[in-house]
């Protein structure tokens, strides 16, 4: 659909000032529009110079979201956030913010959980079914045998060998 740049600035602003929007997603979405270079270049300055796009804003919206909400660990974010192509300069200084108290509590809360659900023939097997489910999630691997010892008992350590 092809949209004239005051049509599509209305529309892109609406868009940002219902949720918070990073510069990546926007002008992805300026190019479906069918918008010229120079087009999108003049709308993402002016949404900035207005402040309907911050991408540290962003970001701390978006860690806080996936951490309480979607129960990701840091490693899923840190994915998320390059695949949008956010500067690790961004992020970095709002994960010093967040508390390693934080990741481990929320560990805590799906790795119990899940437990519940999880079946193996012995503990070893159990063990190592809830330790792919958290990493799928995003969370480290210290964090998480530490988390599955602390739940199920046990040291992990014993079965790497």
């Amino acid at each position: 659909m092809k949209l004239s740049e005051p049509q599509a600035l209305n529309r892109i602003a609406g868009y940002c000032s219902r949720a918070e929007r990073c510069e990546y997603d926007v002008r992805k979405k300026l190019v479906s529009w069918e918008l010229s270079g120079e087009e999108i270049e003049r709308i993402v300055k002016r949404l900035k110079q207005e402040r309907f796009l911050d991408d540290s804003r962003f970001v701390k919206s978006f860690i806080n979201d996936k951490l309480k909400f979607n129960k990701w660990g840091k490693t899923k974010i840190i994915f998320e956030l390059r695949k949008r192509n956010i500067q690790e300069s961004i992020y970095s200084p709002i994960f010093d913010e967040v508390s390693g108290d934080e990741f481990e509590k929320q560990l805590m809360h799906i790795l119990s959980i899940k437990a519940k659900s999880v079946k193996g023939k012995n503990d070893y097997e159990k063990k190592t079914k809830l330790i792919r489910f958290a990493l799928g999630r995003g969370f480290s691997m210290d964090l998480v045998i530490k988390c599955v010892d602390k739940l199920l008992g046990g040291d992990y350590e014993e079965y790497i060998t």
